[in-house]
C-alpha cells in the first residue's frame, strides 16, 4: 500500500464541465492545496460517454484510476453496469481486489456495505438524507468521515462538480488495507449516489 495513504485528510475536488462524460478529480492536501494524487476515468467507451449525456447516466459502468502526482498507481474503484443497486469494487496497486461496496436496498441518504474480498461485512457507509455527510461506522467506531463543501453558487448551479473533505479517524492504523476502501468511498458516493 502506498505511503500517501497514511495521512488523516484529504480534500476532493472534482474538475468542472459543463458537457463532461468522464469524471476526473484531483486529491488535494487541505492544508496547503498542494496536489497529492489524481483521479482519472481514462478507459471510458463511446457507447459510455453517450450514456452520460441522457437519464441512464446512473447505471454506466465506470473504472477511476487513482495515482500519485508523479503516475505511480494507489487503487482503481470500478463497477459494471447497475441496474438497480450498484456493487463497486476497489482494486489495489496490483490490480487484486481489496474489496467492495454494495449498496443497500431503500436506504434514506445512501447506504453501503464495505465488503472484504470474501464479500463479509466490514462496516458501513452511511449518509443523512438531510446532508452530504457520510460516515464509515461499525459497531465500535467511526472509521472515516466524508463532506461535501460548498462550491460557490455559479459552479453548484451550472456545473456538475462537487467538493469533497475526507477526515480519517487517527484511530485508524496506519497501512491498514482499510485506508483503500476508505478513499474509493468518495468516488462510490460520487459516482453512485450524487451524479
Amino acid at each position: 500500500m502506498n505511503e500517501i495513504l497514511n495521512r488523516n485528510l484529504f480534500f476532493v475536488k472534482e474538475h468542472v464541465g459543463m458537457f463532461k462524460a468522464a469524471n476526473n478529480y484531483d486529491i488535494l492536501d487541505p492544508n496547503n492545496q498542494e496536489l497529492i494524487m489524481t483521479c482519472r476515468e481514462e478507459k471510458l467507451g463511446g457507447f459510455t460517454k453517450i450514456l452520460r449525456f441522457t437519464d441512464y447516466k446512473r447505471m454506466t459502468p465506470f473504472e477511476i484510476e487513482i495515482k500519485t502526482k508523479t503516475g505511480e498507481n494507489v487503487l482503481t474503484v470500478k463497477r459494471g453496469v447497475s441496474l438497480f443497486l450498484s456493487k463497486v469494487e476497489v482494486l489495489d496497486h496490483n490490480n487484486k481486489l481489496v474489496g467492495s461496496f454494495k449498496q443497500k436496498f431503500f436506504s434514506i441518504g445512501g447506504k453501503f456495505d464495505v465488503l472484504d474480498t470474501k464479500d463479509n461485512v466490514l462496516c458501513h457507509l452511511k449518509g443523512k438524507w438531510t446532508s452530504w455527510d457520510f460516515k464509515f461506522l461499525n459497531d465500535k467506531m467511526e472509521y472515516a468521515h466524508v463532506s461535501k463543501k460548498w462550491s460557490g453558487f455559479g459552479k453548484e448551479l451550472f456545473t456538475t462538480a462537487d467538493n469533497y473533505m475526507l477526515s480519517i479517524n487517527e484511530n485508524v492504523e496506519k497501512d491498514d488495507p482499510i485506508r483503500l476502501l476508505i478513499l474509493a468511498a468518495v468516488m462510490c458516493i460520487d459516482m453512485v449516489l450524487k451524479e
